[in-house]
């Protein structure tokens, strides 16, 4: 097994631990990459299309590097509302990339969520757990310069 994935290690062989591996994978890595896909189907001893097939079926795993900076946009019920559909327009506007997917400069990675928990501040994106509210194009953008000068 590849040495970078030495901490499976840590649970038993016994493929009803797939999740619980591929969670490991995720919190050390930030993603499953096609190379973690091919370690945990050695290490729990299972083809890695079966590995394949639990990854696309939990929303909870990523199979896109993140980017330095991630983008969760909320689509709950008052942020949709107050236009979060416009919030999502303006980041493909901006970055080039949409829900999903990572910037080719790494930079930033964009996803859509359910819900952030601040529906009083809607719209809302968080980035790496920051939170910005009341957004219009303009402070999202200003945002973003931000982030990106760092």
């Amino acid at each position: 097994m590849d040495q970078k994935f030495t901490f499976l290690s840590k649970i038993d062989r016994e493929p009803s631990n797939l999740i619980k591996g591929l969670q490991l994978v995720q919190a050390s890595e930030g993603f499953v990459s096609d190379e973690a896909i091919l370690a945990v189907a050695e290490y729990f001893n299972i083809p890695p299309v079966e590995v394949e097939g639990v990854l696309s079926f939990y929303a909870q795993f990523k199979r896109v590097k993140p980017g330095k900076y991630k983008i969760a946009v909320c689509d709950g019920t008052a942020c949709h509302i107050k236009g979060s559909a416009l919030v999502q327009e303006w980041m493909r506007q901006e970055l080039g990339i949409k829900s999903g997917e990572t910037a080719p400069d790494g930079v930033f990675s964009l996803e859509t969520v359910a819900c952030l928990g601040c529906c009083s501040l809607a719209p809302v994106m968080s980035i790496n757990g920051r939170v910005y509210g009341k957004l219009d194009r303009k402070k999202m953008v200003k945002i973003l310069k931000e982030y990106a000068s760092k």
